[in-house]
Parts: structure tokens; C-alpha cells; sequence
């Protein structure tokens, strides 16, 4: 495929490698292009450096802090940051538990995740894989029971991806124990204990 940018692409390419040239910390993109292990300080220091130009969440709706960006845009922006090294966004946060809540939380939890997960001041993850399940999520086993306003979670989770980095669990759950399969399944938000 031939891709002939417009001028107005060129300049948002030359934009995008000229923040990458000034703000792509070296020893960050000499760990990827080495294929170093990236910790959590490098993970949450260029996810802060990525936010505070406004472009953390490129996916996101404008209102919520997206850029806005075309297909285009977005495709030129992922393929300037694997050309000098730039790490790849951790995707639970940005691209997984941030659209859930953008579409089904509440205006509080809004306020309160989205701009802690675009900032990097948390990180989420997925907590859905149960023991003797794998990733058959129709047969998950952990269920969580209302009692008053609060709902106690009982049963057991393996491989928490990232789970020595992250601070906020979505956590699935079954809580209707009639039904069976993906009826019945809940998503609870957990802060990870400190």
C-alpha cells in the first residue's frame, strides 16, 4: 500500500517527531530498542510525559480528553513512537477499563479514574482468570453478594497481568449465581490496598 500524506499529515508528523526528539527520555527508548525490561517508574514517567502534551488517550472522546485525532493521525503517531523506541501505552487502562468507564460509570467515577489513569498516577488491570477456568470467562466461579451497600466478593483469581504494577483491579465477578455463562457477570472497580 501507498500511503501519500496530505501537508497537513507531513506537519503533524514533523509535530509528533519533534516532541519525540525533545521529550522521549534516552534511556527509556535505549531499554525498548534493547528490549530491556521497562519498571513501573519508566511505564508511569513517560505515561506523564504522553499526558501532559494531551496525548496520553488518543482514543478517548474529546470531552474525556482525547485528541480528537484521525485514523491517520493516530496510525502516524503509533508509527513514529516504534521508530525512536517510545514505549507502547500499558492498554488496560487507556484502551480497556477507561472506555468501560467512560460508557458506564458514573459521573463521580469520571472524575475520579480518568484523569488518574490518563496521568499515569494509576495503573489498571483486568482481574478475570480464575483457577480450572483459564479464559473461559462463561465459567467464572468468584460472585459477589450485596449486603446493604456494599458487595462481599468471595473466590479466587490467578494471573493478575501486571499485578505487582497496578493500582486499580476491574474485577469480574458473577452476581446472579441463576444464571449461567456471561449472564449474570459483574465489573467491579478495585482500588488495590496500599
Amino acid at each position: 500500500m501507498d500511503i501519500n500524506y496530505t501537508p497537513e499529515e507531513l506537519a503533524f508528523r514533523d509535530e509528533v517527531r519533534s516532541f519525540l526528539d525533545n521529550k522521549l527520555p534516552k534511556d527509556i527508548a535505549s531499554k525498548v530498542k534493547n528490549g530491556q525490561h521497562l519498571g513501573k517508574d519508566d511505564t508511569v514517567r513517560w505515561q506523564k510525559i504522553l499526558n501532559e502534551q494531551g496525548w496520553m488517550a488518543m482514543h478517548w472522546p474529546v470531552e474525556h480528553g482525547g485528541t480528537g485525532w484521525s485514523p491517520i493521525q493516530k496510525h502516524i503517531f503509533e508509527e513514529e513512537c516504534a521508530e525512536y523506541g517510545a514505549p507502547t501505552v500499558l492498554p488496560f487502562g487507556v484502551n480497556m477499563v477507561a472506555p468501560v468507564i467512560i460508557k458506564f460509570g458514573t459521573e463521580e467515577q469520571k472524575q475520579t479514574y480518568l484523569p488518574k489513569i490518563a496521568s499515569g498516577e494509576i495503573l489498571p488491570t483486568a482481574v478475570f482468570t480464575e483457577p480450572n477456568t483459564g479464559s473461559d470467562l462463561g465459567s467464572l466461579r468468584t460472585r459477589a453478594k450485596k449486603h446493604g451497600d456494599i458487595y462481599k466478593v468471595r473466590g479466587n483469581k490467578t494471573w493478575i497481568t501486571h499485578g505487582a504494577r497496578t493500582d486499580l483491579m476491574t474485577l469480574l465477578v458473577r452476581t446472579d449465581p441463576d444464571q449461567s455463562g456471561y449472564r449474570g457477570l459483574s465489573m467491579f472497580l478495585a482500588e488495590k490496598p496500599r
